[in-house]
């Protein structure tokens, strides 16, 4: 389920339409509902406000306007793993200026 400072993908007619951040998650007035603000990726970011129920932070598809739209959770990058003492300094440095 997406939460709070996850990125997400919006789906919008099942084709992928923008990326967004989720910046925060309140409970709306509507029991069950919930109001979560979007930062949208694009040049100028904008900040949108939906009102979503707990299964469409889970993916599940909805309509706005009569549209369908979906959130993808995009799962963060896996933290790098430690070298093993076997591989430990077999990298190779690549310069990325050159003299």
């Amino acid at each position: 389920m997406a939460t709070i400072n996850d990125l997400v993908l919006v789906y919008l007619d099942q084709k992928p339409a923008f990326y967004a951040r989720i910046n925060d998650i309140n409970p709306d007035v509507k029991r069950g509902w919930y109001q979560v603000e979007l930062l949208v990726l694009t040049l100028p970011p904008q900040t949108l406000v939906w009102i979503l129920e707990e299964a469409h932070l889970k993916g599940d598809e909805f309509t706005m306007g009569g549209r369908p739209m979906k959130l993808a959770e995009i799962p963060p990058k896996a933290p790098p793993q430690p070298e093993s003492p076997t591989t430990a300094g077999k990298g190779k440095i690549i310069p990325l200026v050159r003299k």
